[in-house]
C-alpha cells in the first residue's frame, strides 16, 4: 500500500475502546454506574461514578466505605483524590460484606 493509499483513521493507530490500555475509554463507558472504588491504603468505596478527570479525581454519589471488606458507613457524595486510587472497577465487589 503506497502513502496515498494508507487509511487516515490507522495513523495514530485505533479508537480507543473499553477493552483497550486506555482506561480514560473504560471510565467514560461506566460514567453513571456502580464503581468500586480501592485505595492505596486499602480502604474500598463502592457507589455511582459521577465524574472522572484526567488526573483521575473520582467523584462518586451514593459512596459506601468498607474497611477490611466490611461496611463502615455511608458517606453520600464523595471526592477522590486520584493519587491514592489503586484501582476502579465496574459494580460492587463481591467480597464486600453489608
Amino acid at each position: 500500500m503506497s502513502m496515498q493509499e494508507r487509511d487516515p483513521k490507522l495513523e495514530n493507530g485505533p479508537e480507543p475502546t473499553a477493552d483497550s490500555d486506555d482506561p480514560s475509554a473504560f471510565l467514560g463507558e461506566i460514567t453513571g454506574q456502580v464503581v468500586t472504588v480501592k485505595l492505596n491504603t486499602g480502604i474500598v468505596f463502592t457507589g455511582n461514578l459521577n465524574s472522572v478527570d484526567g488526573y483521575m479525581n473520582i467523584a462518586l454519589e451514593g459512596c459506601r466505605e468498607y474497611v477490611d471488606g466490611n461496611y463502615r458507613g455511608s458517606l453520600g457524595d464523595t471526592f477522590i483524590r486520584g493519587n491514592n486510587v489503586e484501582y476502579v472497577s465496574r459494580g460492587k465487589s463481591e467480597h464486600l460484606r453489608g
